[in-house]
């Protein structure tokens, strides 16, 4: 390991005309190194013998200051590398030097620590186990020689880490706050006075919400979870839909519309679809009402997981509603019910979540940062937001 690390352009030289001859022979689509390999790939870049997608496994020392120019490349890298050591900003910093649109870095990290003194999830090793999980490396294969750019083939690959049954039901509610108002019943749908309103146990809005409540996902979440079944048995008593046009037009519309055109400065179309999300919220019966009837909505400077910023400072939502209901961010009221939010959340361009991040998120495109950050971006399983109105109450779902 040590070897492969002082590997530098003098010591592969030799090798990367053969390297080159067989490119021209072979016609490869991308070109996949890792560990030692990375010093091959940096040399081909710097004479000019490959500009095609590139996936680099463990970031290499030997990486120039500046990635080279037109061409897609996919770096993945762990924060426990034990050969390669780099930090996480600097990583950054050279994805950043790409043509815009043309580098995804996928990163692992450590969480933060729980009360219990655990970690929910551990950063790569030289050995990167993560990208052997939920298709992790074909999709990074695919994503650099994707036509969209390889962030954004990964951000929509996440859509297939949702069950089918759960895609459809997400479909039908829709990924745009106005056409939410197709269903309100308040006067003219203004959602002006009285902020709930049941929805009809025998209506498709109803059927379609508990199908994304009890929706298990196709491949095993992270965490460590009850089964299915029992999920399935917990009956719901009632699912109220929210209606709060201030919010709506103050606070949650406006921040998309915002969102929409910082992507569209970097050179991306907005796609409600991947880059919103239905997630959920959990907290006691009181505080819900509270989000619900607030003006502004969610509070994540004043909010969220602040007794245990496990992947930095904002307001934490799930993917998965059972991950609410076994992580007790939900507590039963006196007769025994529980209540958690669903929620439209406006992800943008999401990043790896940071337990040291208390400020602004990393620039992605200077002078535009990212938008929110996950647990995973491979298969993501927490969001959290630093904005208010990146997130509009949607309903509120009691169950046993």
């Amino acid at each position: 390991a040590d070897e492969g690390a002082r590997l530098t352009y003098h010591a592969v030289a030799p090798f990367l005309t053969k390297i080159h001859e067989e490119i021209l022979r072979l016609k490869p689509t991308a070109i996949l190194c890792a560990s030692q390999g990375g010093a091959y790939l940096v040399g081909l870049w710097q004479l000019g013998y490959w500009k095609g997608p590139s996936i680099m496994l463990n970031a290499h020392p030997s990486l120039p200051m500046r990635l080279p120019g037109k061409t897609p490349v996919v770096l993945a890298h762990g924060s426990n590398d034990e050969v390669y050591l780099w930090r996480r900003e600097d990583l950054e910093d050279l994805a950043c030097t790409a043509s815009p649109n043309h580098c995804f870095l996928y990163y692992t990290s450590n969480s933060g620590y729980l009360a219990s003194g655990s970690l929910t999830r551990l950063g790569d090793r030289h050995l990167m186990q993560s990208i052997l999980s939920n298709d992790c490396l074909p999709r990074l294969v695919d994503a650099a020689v994707s036509s969209m750019g390889p962030e954004m083939f990964m951000l929509q690959s996440w859509r297939g880490q949702l069950g089918e049954d759960r895609l459809e039901a997400q479909h039908w509610l829709g990924y745009s706050l106005e056409r939410l108002r197709r269903f309100w019943a308040s006067p003219g749908k203004q959602g002006r006075d009285e902020k709930l309103y049941q929805v009809p146990k025998n209506s498709e809005e109803f059927r379609k919400v508990t199908t994304i409540f009890r929706s298990e996902p196709p491949q095993t979440p992270a965490y460590m979870l009850s089964s299915q079944s029992s999920w399935e048995r917990l009956p719901i008593y009632k699912i109220e839909r929210v209606e709060n046009g201030c919010q709506m037009e103050c606070s949650a519309i406006p921040y998309r519309d915002g969102v929409k055109q910082s992507l569209h400065q970097q050179g991306i179309d907005f796609d409600p679809s991947v880059h919103c999300s239905w997630a959920f919220h959990g907290a006691d019966y009181e505080s819900s009402l509270s989000i619900i009837r607030d003006p502004a909505g969610f509070q994540p400077l004043i909010s969220g997981s602040r007794n245990s910023p496990v992947w930095g400072s904002g307001t934490y939502f799930a993917r998965d509603a059972k991950y609410v209901a076994d992580g007790q961010f939900c507590p039963r009221q006196a007769d025994g019910m529980r209540c958690m939010l669903l929620c439209l959340v406006t992800l943008g361009m999401p990043c790896l979540g940071d337990p040291q991040q208390r400020g602004v998120l990393p620039f992605r495109q200077k002078p535009h940062r990212y938008n929110s950050t996950v647990d995973s971006l491979s298969s993501p399983e927490v969001l959290v937001i630093q904005q208010s109105g990146a997130a509009y109450p949607a309903y509120l779902i009691s169950f046993a």
